[in-house]
């Protein structure tokens, strides 16, 4: 029986002080290069879980680093069913993380693209631009297909709010660090630590904080606090590397070790 997503991020965490759960752009800088990078990230201990993000022309909260990188996934051609075709490729055991808009669900088709996720070998889904109450059909969708949902609070989110997305996650829960857009910043803020422990005591999944978190100290300050870090930037400007997956691969160990 496969390891569920919150016992990985939280067995990686025992490991490590604090899970680490890279973001891939899918399809940057090609598919082949996702394959072989998931591959090179599912033999790092500390890795909890892997976000992939199915590329978008309108990202919801995307910096330029990772809106750049989509850009170019969707000029070479990417589609949401060469994504699955190359997660299936790699067949990797860490658990994965469909980032997606729901604009790409709703065209695919919501059954059908549930289907072909947990097929392909995701494990969960996150849908960043579809916030409950609209959001508690999809979930009821994502779980019946056996895939755990992934839901995101923000430091303005109410706290009435937080209780629903708690009640609604049954992977982790995504804090964002800060509002506005993803990208590397030289500190975290000085409300994450309390705005976390305040979201453990009500929650029955893992806490796991992205949104500015690309160096190792960040992700020390996260240690006792957060159950996972959420890289992205830095990871993506990693893969535009002539080794993209022995980059990132690199890249992850050096954020999880001294």
């Amino acid at each position: 029986m496969s390891t569920s997503i919150s016992d990985s991020i939280r067995n990686a965490a025992k490991r490590k002080s604090v899970a680490l759960l890279p973001f891939v752009a899918a399809g940057f800088p090609s598919l082949d290069a996702t394959v072989s990078t998931l591959r090179a990230i599912d033999q790092v201990e500390g890795v909890g879980a892997i976000e992939i993000g199915f590329p978008f022309s309108d990202p919801v909260a995307d910096g330029p680093v990772i809106q750049e990188a989509f850009n170019i996934a969707l000029q070479s051609g990417v589609t949401t069913k060469k994504v699955f075709e190359s997660i299936a490729k790699a067949n990797v055991r860490t658990p994965l993380i469909a980032m997606v808009s729901y604009s790409i669900v709703f065209r695919y088709g919501v059954e059908q693209f549930l289907k072909d996720a947990k097929s392909s070998g995701f494990s969960s889904v996150l849908i960043p631009d579809l916030p409950p109450p609209e959001a508690e059909s999809v979930c009821r969708l994502i779980r019946a297909h056996e895939l755990d949902t992934v839901l995101m609070v923000a430091p303005t989110t109410s706290a009435d709010r937080r209780k629903t997305i708690t009640q609604l996650a049954s992977g982790f829960v995504y804090y964002l660090s800060v509002s506005g857009i993803t990208g590397e910043r030289d500190r975290l803020p000085d409300d994450l630590k309390q705005n976390v422990l305040d979201l453990k005591s009500i929650s029955n999944v893992p806490i796991c904080v992205g949104f500015g978190i690309g160096k190792r100290e960040h992700v020390k300050q996260l240690f006792g606090v957060a159950d996972g870090a959420i890289v992205g930037t830095a990871i993506v400007r990693a893969l535009k590397s002539d080794d993209p997956a022995r980059s990132v691969a690199d890249l992850c160990k050096k954020l999880l070790n001294d």
